[in-house]
């Protein structure tokens, strides 16, 4: 796979597991007004849970054309590509939570999601590649 496409692929990836995110986020939230701190979280973790599944299984096979079968390779794979993914949720939740807490607005929360995950997700696969879903693993 040359560099262009497999940009290209990880790019509309991440585009759809951000949005798949920012949906649950949104029906978590809804209606937004006077919802309580407590919803925020639930729709930080529903919202990050759903993106997670869509990116690996999306990732694990056309980003790393992984095609590794069963339960044990699945929970194996999925296991550390989701401790890969703790230090870059820590990134994509600060730069939401900032934009929040800054102008309480959809807009900027959202606005730092989608940065926040841009970053994220960069890392991330710099981290997969090395250590999730490595050559003759």
């Amino acid at each position: 796979m040359t560099l262009r496409v497999l940009a290209f692929r990880y790019a509309a990836f991440a585009v759809l597991a951000t949005a798949a995110n920012l949906a649950v986020q949104r029906l978590v939230l809804w209606p937004g007004d006077g919802a309580p701190p407590w919803r925020f979280v639930l729709a930080l973790v529903l919202g990050t849970g759903v993106g997670l599944v869509v990116k690996y299984v999306l990732d694990k096979r056309w980003i790393f054309d992984d095609r590794s079968t069963g339960l044990r390779a699945h929970s194996t794979r999925f296991s550390l590509y989701a401790a890969m993914g703790l230090v870059t949720t820590a990134i994509f939740w600060a730069t939401e939570t900032l934009f929040w807490l800054t102008w309480q607005t959809d807009l900027a929360r959202e606005a730092g999601a989608v940065l926040g995950l841009a970053i994220g997700y960069v890392t991330k696969y710099r981290l997969d590649r090395r250590f999730v879903f490595r050559a003759g693993a």
